[in-house]
């Protein structure tokens, strides 16, 4: 099923489109947008010029064909500040449904609130703590504070980029004066929201909207960092947006112009910073954590719960990660037993050497994932599957990871066979030098752990590691006979005796009858 969400924003309009599965789960196959500045003039007279109407009947018009073109049975559709302020505002939306045949619906700013949390707490990983979701629009300004699945307030509130900057930017660069008062207008407005707040701890701060992320586009380059293709995820520091905000006020509107990721914001990103920066300080200066998910994503899913057949994957498995993992191994239709099973070997490897390799817990868990998603590359070829495997993970759509994780995830799949991991290889190269180590540990536990499941039959049950004077034992329990398995072992487990210092020696017992089974090579090395 395709289906296609439309955010007639007060600043700009946004599309996406993606394919819902029988799961629930849904990927990407399609974005756009337009910068319609519908709200230019209308949020302070609060009525939609003759010209703005044009504008947005013109955009929408094109987004809509957009998204027929792509194959969307439905085009879901909602607007925000500027239509729901303006006192013509539904006749614009009569204008749209009549001449486009496409109905949006004018939501409330708490609504609007609640579904940008609800694409937030499905894309953003914050580890069981509570979160304070923030948009920053055109026209408002969007809190939303809740963990996990459950929201427990929404606000909004007249504070949106563009609003803020008919009101009080006068100057370019913005005065010292203007910049005081527009500062207290936001300390004012949001002051009940954020003291309440500070009552309840500082929470995890999921920063969204275009605003947001050009600011913290921004922050990666003042800090001397790349940006990476995708800033979901990206967690930037309160003092960033700080050297940001200083930035983006003591520049003129050339100036910002000249920044990346600035186009069709330079003129409202000032307003934008001050809002962010004084949220960030109000709470203390937590880290800031971007997605880039935001209102049209959450109405997708909003759409998707009210169709329980559609969502009853993502309902029986509430972790973002793990519930785009599992998507992407029945998108990729891999072999999910052996999956299961190598994942469960390498992880027994990795606990059994954890003395030896120093490894901890989030570790763990990025082997867990990759060892998962091995082997997707087979839906393309078998022979280079491991540079596929890499690709797709890189490419899949997985929510929950932050860049670096992702690629230290599709690392460690794409050197499970063939090549091991090169500073000649670029992408191996740009990692910092603890994630390189990180990928070399984890991706000789998941060789290892998969010639154990060579056959795909899970003949090797579990296994054991312990430690036999200068050498590591590797005690497996066997269901059958193991000999395949302990032959494609004892060729695979070099990478891991040179990283723990130490040679392997693998040995299997049959169950019931425990019969030993000790293959020939399988002995120590050198």
């Amino acid at each position: 099923m395709r289906i296609a969400a439309l955010d007639l924003g007060s600043n700009s309009f946004h599309l996406v489109v993606v394919d819902v599965d029988g799961s629930g789960a849904f990927r990407v196959v399609g974005r756009d947008k337009e910068m319609v500045r519908l709200g230019a003039g209308t949020l302070l007279t609060g009525h939609l010029a003759p010209d703005a109407i044009e504008r947005a009947l013109a955009a929408a018009s094109r987004l809509k064909r957009l998204a027929e073109a792509q194959g969307a049975e439905t085009v879901l559709a909602v607007a925000t500040s500027a239509v729901r302020e303006a006192e013509n505002g539904e006749d614009l939306l009569d204008r749209i449904g009549h001449d486009l045949r496409l109905w949006p619906r004018a939501i409330s700013g708490e609504e609007e609130a609640r579904l940008i949390y609800l694409a937030a707490a499905h894309s953003v990983h914050t580890a069981g703590k509570p979160a304070l979701v923030v948009d920053i629009g055109g026209g408002s300004v969007e809190l939303a504070y809740g963990q996990g699945a459950e929201l427990r307030w929404p606000a909004s509130e007249k504070l949106g980029a563009l609003r803020l900057s008919e009101q009080f930017v006068r100057t370019d660069p913005l005065g010292a004066r203007d910049e005081a008062r527009l500062q207290k207008r936001v300390e004012e407005t949001l002051g009940p929201h954020l003291a309440r707040l500070s009552r309840e701890g500082t929470p995890c701060v999921v920063g969204t909207s275009g605003t947001i992320l050009a600011i913290g586009g921004l922050c990666l380059d003042i800090r001397g960092d790349a940006r990476p293709e995708s800033l979901h995820h990206v967690v930037v520091a309160a003092d960033d947006v700080r050297r940001a905000r200083k930035l983006l006020v003591g520049t003129d509107l050339r100036e910002r112009k000249g920044l990346p990721g600035m186009q069709g914001r330079a003129d409202t990103i000032v307003a934008g910073v001050v809002v962010l920066d004084t949220v960030l300080q109000a709470l203390g200066g937590p880290d800031l954590v971007l997605c880039e998910w935001a209102l049209r994503e959450g109405l997708l899913l909003d759409y998707i719960h009210g169709h329980p057949l559609l969502v009853s994957r993502a309902e029986s498995c509430p972790d973002v990660r793990r519930r785009s993992v599992a998507a992407l191994i029945e998108r990729a239709d891999a072999h999910a037993g052996h999956a299961r099973q190598v994942a469960a070997l390498a992880l027994a490897l990795f606990d059994g050497t954890r003395r030896r390799h120093g490894l901890g817990p989030p570790q763990r868990e990025l082997l867990e994932h990759a060892a998962l998603l091995h082997d997707v590359g087979h839906q393309v070829s078998y022979p280079r599957h491991h540079r596929h495997s890499y690709y797709l993970i890189r490419n899949g759509d997985l929510r929950g990871f932050t860049p670096l994780e992702l690629e230290i995830v599709a690392s460690v799949a794409r050197y499970h066979r063939r090549a091991r991991p090169r500073k000649r290889h670029p992408a191996f190269r740009a990692l910092p030098r603890k994630a390189r180590r990180t990928v070399k540990v984890l991706a000789a536990c998941l060789r290892l752990a998969d010639a154990l499941d060579r056959s795909h039959r899970q003949v090797v049950r579990s296994l054991s590691v312990r430690r036999r004077g200068k050498r590591l034992m590797v005690h497996c329990v066997a269901d059958g006979d193991a000999e395949l398995e302990l032959w494609g072992a004892a060729r695979r487990k070099e990478p891991l005796e040179k990283l723990l210092g130490l040679p392997i020696e693998l040995e299997a017992v049959r169950r019931p009858a425990a019969v030993l089974l000790k293959h020939p090579a399988a002995g120590r090395i050198g």
